[in-house]
């Protein structure tokens, strides 16, 4: 088998290359949640507009089928550096925003930008990587989700203490643009990598299911709505992800005004559930490749592993019940881990279940049923936490979850016998791939 640099494989250093990215996507959109507290403060802004512009972001994000057909249509490597030159310069630009509705229209342009980032990772995924590497290849890309929401609180709190609110935007969207210079200089689509062995591009041709393969055609938005296994991943992230949006916009604000957390002590504690979220991003695809080693099925597996952390979330349902502000930390780290087991094992399924030229389309309208939990979630702890506290939602979240299992298992039907390969040893598996 060809080998890499330093012996690590080249589809593993596309996919570092593509988690880097999410690293500095999640960075961004995580730096009004750290700097919450003391940008409303200064702007003014009451917990009712705070919810509107999070609000904003989510209406933005949600337009992700529009990023993932544009990703499918010009391919990833164009596709991804237009996006991610944009969310950089957006996110510059929260630095001149002077009212809370400036910053809810930045925030909507954010979030349009940054839907790119799951539909580009999946397309990354299912392009380079045989089907028993995929889970644990979706875990490393997921991961930067987790360590720039890590980075985020540590870092804001840095360029606050040392300059302001607004040079912390300025930081964070000026790395972004040195990204997409490193992306167009190293990424190309593998059947067009000078560096990709022929040797590497043969095993990842001869582990893919038949079905996955691309049958060179447009995705069509309407076709793809009408298949249950759509709705079979859409359904459980509608349920779960709203606890990624509390955990980043949310948890800062809950531990100022309820645990009597100042700045500093946000950037020693709050990133500590991204970094309980990184382990849920290997745990999740570890699960599946136990279980499929017993003789379980992939798709199988993968809603056993989604079903484990699902459980797990009910923990949360305790964070506003404990006394101990610690022990609230503690139960949101067990909240990082098991909603990152089961997201990154469900953002998974659409390059299990659909063809290349589907996954980045299929995604990203995924992306939108889990970002409008996000954004009604937003709205009712927006509404509602100055009334009922924040309870109540910490014990929503462990119930969603489990709700997303059973709708998992009852909508999910495998296309193919989850066996790969199966007349995927041939050059038909790169129809149509642009790079």
């Amino acid at each position: 088998m060809g080998r890499g640099l330093f012996g690590v494989k080249l589809r593993w250093w596309i996919i570092g290359l593509v988690m880097l990215g999410a690293i500095l996507n999640y960075l961004s959109r995580s730096t009004l949640g750290v700097a919450a507290p003391t940008l409303n403060t200064e702007l003014g802004i009451t917990t009712q507009q705070y919810s509107y512009i999070t609000s904003a972001f989510q209406l933005g994000i949600m337009m992700q089928p529009l990023c993932g057909f544009v990703l499918d249509t010009l391919g990833l490597r164009t596709g991804f550096a237009l996006f991610a030159t944009a969310w950089s310069l957006i996110t510059i630009a929260h630095g001149l925003a002077n009212s809370w509705p400036m910053l809810a229209g930045l925030r909507g342009l954010l979030g349009l930008a940054e839907g790119s980032a799951n539909p580009a990772g999946m397309k990354a995924v299912s392009e380079w990587f045989p089907a028993r590497e995929r889970g644990m290849a979706g875990g490393v890309f997921n991961m930067g989700a987790s360590v720039g929401s890590m980075l985020a609180p540590p870092l804001v709190a840095w360029a606050i203490l040392t300059y302001n609110w607004q040079a912390a935007f300025v930081i964070t969207g000026g790395l972004g643009l040195v990204w997409v210079v490193l992306w167009l200089v190293c990424y190309r689509a593998p059947e067009r990598h000078p560096a990709l062995s022929d040797a590497e591009r043969a095993e990842i041709v001869e582990g893919r299911e038949a079905h996955t393969l691309s049958d060179g055609t447009r995705p069509s938005i309407l076709r793809l709505l009408r298949q249950r296994n759509f709705w079979g991943i859409a359904l459980p992230r509608f349920l779960a992800d709203p606890t990624w949006g509390t955990l980043a916009f949310w948890v800062p604000l809950y531990l100022t005004t309820v645990r009597g957390f100042d700045l500093k002590q946000i950037a020693l504690f709050a990133w500590l559930p991204f970094v309980a979220a990184d382990l849920g991003c290997l745990f999740g695809p570890s699960v599946v490749l136990f279980l499929q080693k017993r003789g379980v099925k992939l798709i199988d597996a993968r809603r056993w592993a989604f079903t484990v952390g699902a459980v797990l979330m009910i923990g949360v349902a305790f964070v506003g019940m404990v006394d101990s502000p610690y022990l609230a930390i503690l139960l949101l780290c067990l909240g990082g881990f098991a909603h990152q087991t089961l997201s990154v094992t469900v953002i998974t399924m659409s390059s299990d279940l659909f063809r290349r030229n589907e996954v980045a389309t299929v995604t990203g309208m995924a992306g939108t049923m889990g970002n409008l939990g996000v954004l009604l979630f937003s709205l009712l702890i927006g509404g509602l936490v100055m009334t009922v506290g924040y309870t109540p939602f910490f014990i929503a979240l462990a119930v969603l979850d489990l709700l997303g299992a059973v709708v998992l298992w009852t909508l999910v039907r495998d296309p193919g016998g989850s066996t790969p390969g199966q007349g995927a040893g041939s050059s038909a598996a790169l129809v149509d791939a642009r790079p």
